[in-house]
């Protein structure tokens, strides 16, 4: 306990600050299919996928993960290592920077490398890390640091290049009183570990020439592994060849008195004299790459790049036990769609000028009651690239995945039933004039409507706009000659697709800005220019509010097109920028931010996800920054923000980056209809909840909330004498308000935080809610019982 409560106290001295927990309003969904690492210690397999961890116990079969909503950075690993003295794992990343996790959970991040000047930030990965007595021993890319489990600090670092130069160091070893370096171009050299001054590089001397990527002491031996694929023991400072591998080894290390040596194919476990024990291989059923491999009890547990971890026992080398938390293919989600309780992902590509190269085959990705379906390749009928994704609200179980190069993909009940193209749909593909043959059917976003028609557009072709009717299987296109008379050279693609009213259909396009079409009268009109205030022809994401004004997301900025309904038949059309005040002076909302997507929630509020900038929730009008959620301040993976989607039922916003898929209970939930679901919850309110009291109406895990109200309502609190407490009023009574209000409505959901009209937290007893729907004139009345 002592040991422990120094860590803490010494933690809290040393580091930037204690990672926090986002756990209440945050969920992630990361991929543990590739796995980069694994380590063991205290009945535990330590598995480290990309960015996130999972802890496996070798008796009880639990599976824990660690990631970012438990405080991790999301940056990407390159190595970890478990100490059983001390309770903690260590994380190395690609970047330098280092995280010490507790067996309590506690996170600490050490970025003393990753924030050290005088080194190249080319050169900071951790690639190995070496515990020997108290102190871990850090082998980069520039040399070695040494940092003390104890103390929890930083000691020396060691360039042991000639002259004081930075090589890459692969491993370290303590052996006979000496510490051994395995350098990635400069052999393996030695120093006295005990020698107080390893920091001058003349300590350091070369025993062997070479390009070495391991160093391991096993017991009463030393071995070490070459670039050349031989292993050799190291005898009086001599190489002993004992083995020349097949192919160069992924992974070396010493575990008890054995070497483990990982091969992508192979992996071999020694003992202290080089006699083979055990061995394992990939097979028919496991066609993967082995990344690394440790053993607990005699077990093998093997890191692979695509199955998770493969355990596999003495008895039965062949017959693996596969480890693998629930979760999505890939952390590198293209599009995500939320419907029918289900969120959908896509991992098809294009660049961000709309070039499809090179196809990939990742397949899609299904989340449905908490658990995940990944549908591979092989079970898609040939179509790659799968981009956008369209739910039939009619027909929830038919799914349309657009594929940017072989048309769209009609899944029903999961299951691929057809693959539209050019020979037997409306689609078409993009025409080369010196090429016939060539066929590359692009097609991004597609949408459907309220009548059941789903809308959708093709890059590159003439009639890029269509429609199609699931019911009838009619096709329809649209021409766009008008305005761009050479689809192939005219328009690079079209990122977004929003329907309005009035037969309007609205797009972003590339080259030519935000194009509004009109399917009745088949008008068409763009505004793309800076005359028209736009600050750039390229659009990357449009969404139409309830109020049927367009946001409209360029690389360079934001633009809100008010005047909607009359676009078509304006002579002079323009877009304005949302002006706030910062400190007093007038400034423009997002300026110069390259927005990748914007969502509207049911309270109107508006998500907008930028390239470098993390994510940003704007009150209606954007008047009020309600959040910006980057990676110092929440779970984000990354600031790269790829795609947005919200269930519009629960409030949930899910949010895709290039490092992996998190979500965030807003509570922003759609309007209903009627109010015969409306509905009080926690009831009754206990002591236990501890959700009274608290001003931040914003935090859902605080306050009561009432559910299922309908758009414009008028909500009353009274106690059971008829006393007025609370009262609140859709579009006036907002949680984004600077009025700190006690009672707010977002959309279906409002808020109270248990206060009255004189911001006393109320007594014990029954409460009314009387809510009147100030346009149907409907009413109900629910009872709330609070016990203090």
């Amino acid at each position: 306990m002592f040991k422990r409560i120094a860590f803490i106290l010494l933690a809290l001295i040393s580091f930037e600050g204690v990672s926090q927990d986002f756990s209440s309003l945050w969920e992630g969904y990361f991929s543990y299919f590739g796995i980069k690492d694994v380590s063991r210690g205290n009945d535990k397999i330590f598995a480290a996928s990309e960015n996130a961890i999972f802890t496996y116990d070798v008796f009880s079969n639990e599976i824990n993960k660690i990631t970012t909503i438990e405080g991790l950075s999301g940056e990407t690993i390159s190595t970890i290592s478990y100490s059983e003295y001390f309770g903690l794992l260590v994380v190395g990343y690609e970047t330098g920077l280092i995280e010490v996790v507790f067996d309590d959970g506690e996170i600490l991040s050490v970025v003393d490398i990753l924030e050290k000047e005088s080194i190249s930030p080319v050169l900071k990965k951790i690639n190995h890390f070496n515990e020997s007595e108290g102190l871990l021993y850090i082998s980069t890319d520039y040399g070695i640091s040494v940092y003390d489990l104890g103390q929890l600090q930083f000691g020396d670092t060691y360039f042991v290049g000639d002259g004081g130069s930075q090589i890459s160091i692969s491993q370290t070893a303590v052996f006979n009183g000496f510490m051994y370096v395995a350098t990635s171009s400069n052999g393996l050299r030695k120093a006295d570990v005990t020698n107080p001054n390893l920091i001058d590089f003349q300590q350091w001397t070369t025993i062997v020439s070479g390009s070495f990527i391991a160093i391991q002491k096993v017991g009463s031996k030393l071995y070490a592994v070459a670039q050349n694929k031989v292993l050799s023991e190291v005898v009086s400072d001599n190489l002993s060849p004992l083995f020349t591998y097949a192919t160069l080894p992924e992974d070396v290390r010493s575990i008890n008195l054995n070497l483990v040596v990982t091969l992508k194919e192979d992996v071999f476990v020694y003992d202290e004299n080089f006699n083979q024990i055990q061995t394992a291989s990939t097979n028919e059923e496991f066609d993967t790459d082995f990344t690394s491999a440790t053993i607990s009890n005699d077990n093998i547990y093997i890191g692979t790049t695509t199955s998770g971890v493969l355990k596999t026992t003495p008895e039965n080398s062949q017959i693996y036990d596969v480890i693998l938390p629930d979760g999505p293919t890939s952390n590198a989600a293209f599009k995500i769609q939320t419907g029918n309780s289900e969120l959908w992902l896509t991992y098809g590509e294009y660049t961000v000028s709309f070039n499809p190269g090179p196809l990939n085959s990742r397949g899609i990705s299904i989340l449905r009651d908490s658990e995940w379906k990944n549908i591979p390749y092989d079970s898609l009928l040939t179509a790659k690239n799968l981009v956008d994704i369209a739910i039939n609200p009619f027909n929830p179980s038919q799914v349309f995945i657009s594929s940017f190069q072989f048309g769209i993909l009609e899944m029903n009940n999961n299951e691929a039933t057809v693959l539209y193209g050019q020979d037997n749909s409306g689609l078409e593909s993009l025409v080369l004039p010196n090429n016939p043959n060539f066929v590359s059917i692009r097609q991004t976003a597609s949408k459907f409507d309220r009548t059941g028609l789903m809308w959708t557009l093709t890059s590159k072709a003439d009639r890029a706009l269509k429609s199609y009717d699931p019911a009838t299987n009619q096709w329809e296109g649209y021409s766009f000659s008008e305005l761009i008379p050479n689809a192939r050279t005219g328009e690079q693609g079209f990122a977004d697709l929003e329907v309005g009213n009035g037969g309007m259909k609205w797009l972003a396009s590339y080259k030519n800005g935000v194009i509004g079409y009109n399917t009745e009268t088949e008008q068409i009109s763009n505004v793309f220019s800076e005359e028209q205030n736009m600050p750039s022809a390229q659009v990357r994401a449009i969404a139409l509010d309830s109020r049927n004004q367009l946001w409209i997301g360029t690389n360079k900025g934001l633009r809100v097109l008010f005047n909607t309904s009359n676009f078509i038949n304006d002579p002079d059309p323009s877009v304005n920028e949302i002006v706030i005040l910062e400190d007093g002076i007038p400034t423009e909302l997002l300026s110069n931010q390259f927005i990748t997507d914007i969502k509207v929630d049911g309270s109107d509020n508006k998500w907008v996800g930028t390239l470098d900038s993390g994510i940003f929730y704007f009150s209606a009008d954007g008047q009020e920054t309600i959040y910006q959620f980057t990676t110092d301040n929440s779970p984000l993976p990354s600031n790269a923000i790829s795609d947005i989607s919200i269930d519009s039922e629960s409030g949930r916003v899910y949010i895709a980056t290039d490092r992996g898929l998190v979500s965030f209970s807003s509570g922003g939930t759609k309007p209903q209809e009627t109010l015969e679901e409306a509905y009080v919850y926690p009831n009754p309110v206990r002591p236990e909840y501890d959700i009274l009291g608290f001003d931040d109406l914003n935090n859902i895990n605080n306050g009561v909330k009432v559910s299922g109200l309908t758009e414009n309502v008028n909500v009353k609190i009274t106690d059971i004498a008829g006393n007025l407490v609370a009262e609140a009023q859709s579009r006036v009574n907002q949680r984004s308000s600077r009025q700190n209000y006690n009672f707010a409505i977002d959309g279906g959901t409002g808020i109270w935080n248990g206060k009255n009209l004189r911001g006393n937290v109320v007594a014990s007893g029954v409460y009314l809610f009387l809510i009147s729907d100030l346009d149907s004139f409907e009413t109900k009345v629910l009872k709330l019982l609070i016990v203090r």
